[in-house]
C-alpha cells in the first residue's frame, strides 16, 4: 500500500520536497524494525528542541513583563503531552501513523512525539521559518482566550471589513461523559483549530488563533 503523501500535505498545510522526510516522521519503530527504513525517534528529539525554542521566541515577544519563572511555568504546558496530543487530534493525522501491533506497543507518547517529529521534518525539509510558521498555526497556543471575548472580537473584526462570518468545522471525540471538541475556523483565506472541553471553549480558543492570524496579515 503506497503511503498517501498528498492527504497528510493537505492536513498540515505543507508540501515536502523531501517525501521521505514525510514518511520517516509517520514511521513508528515498531514498524521500521520490522520492515527496515528509519523511524521517528531522532525526528521526535529534534523537533522538540525546535518547539521549545519557537514558543519561547513566541512568549518572549509576546509579554514583555513576563518573568523566566512565568514563562517557564506556561512552556511547560504549551508543550506538554495533552497540548500536543489535541494538536495531533485536530489536525486528523495520527491515523497515518505506520506501527506494528496494538495501540500498546506503541507505549510512551506516541501522539505528542508525532507532532514533534512533524516539526523536525518541515524544518528539515523548509527550514527553520517554515516549521516556526507551522507551530504557531498548528500548535495548542491559547493566545489570551481567558482574557478577552475572543469570538465577538472576531466578528467585529470582520464586520468592519465587510466580510463573512468565519465557516466552523466542529467535531467530537471522548466519552458522553467526558467529550473534547475540536473547531476549525477558516476567514479571509486563513485557517486556525482549537479544542476545549466544551464547543464554546474550542470555538473561542479557534477564534482567539484566527483573529491573531488576521491581524497579523492585516498588520494591525
Amino acid at each position: 500500500m503506497s503511503f498517501p503523501h498528498a492527504e497528510i500535505e493537505q492536513k498540515l498545510g505543507y508540501t515536502f520536497k523531501n517525501k521521505a522526510l514525510l514518511e520517516e516522521a509517520f514511521t513508528h519503530s515498531t514498524y521500521s524494525h520490522l520492515f527496515g527504513g528509519k523511524h521517528n525517534d531522532r525526528m521526535e528529539y529534534l523537533g522538540d528542541a525546535v518547539l521549545e525554542l519557537v514558543v519561547t521566541e513566541w512568549q518572549y515577544g509576546k509579554d514583555e513583563k513576563a518573568t523566566a519563572g512565568k514563562m517557564t511555568s506556561q512552556r511547560q504546558k504549551l508543550v506538554c503531552k495533552d497540548a500536543l496530543d489535541s494538536a495531533v487530534d485536530a489536525l486528523g493525522v495520527y491515523g497515518y501513523l505506520r506501527y506494528k501491533g496494538t495501540e500498546y506497543n506503541l507505549k510512551g507518547k506516541p501522539k505528542s512525539s508525532l507532532f514533534e517529529a512533524i516539526v523536525a521534518a518541515i524544518y528539515l525539509d523548509g527550514g527553520y521559518a517554515r516549521a516556526k510558521k507551522f507551530i504557531l498555526k498548528h500548535g495548542n497556543l491559547k493566545l489570551d482566550i481567558k482574557t478577552g471575548n475572543a469570538t465577538g472580537e472576531l466578528k467585529e473584526f470582520l464586520e468592519k471589513r465587510g466580510q463573512p462570518q468565519a465557516i466552523a468545522e466542529i467535531t467530537r471525540t471522548g466519552k458522553d461523559n467526558a467529550p473534547h471538541f475540536y473547531c476549525k475556523l477558516r476567514a479571509m483565506g486563513e485557517e486556525a483549530q482549537g479544542d476545549g472541553k466544551t464547543k464554546k471553549e474550542a470555538i473561542a480558543t479557534a477564534s482567539a488563533r484566527l483573529l491573531w492570524e488576521l491581524k497579523k496579515k492585516n498588520k494591525e
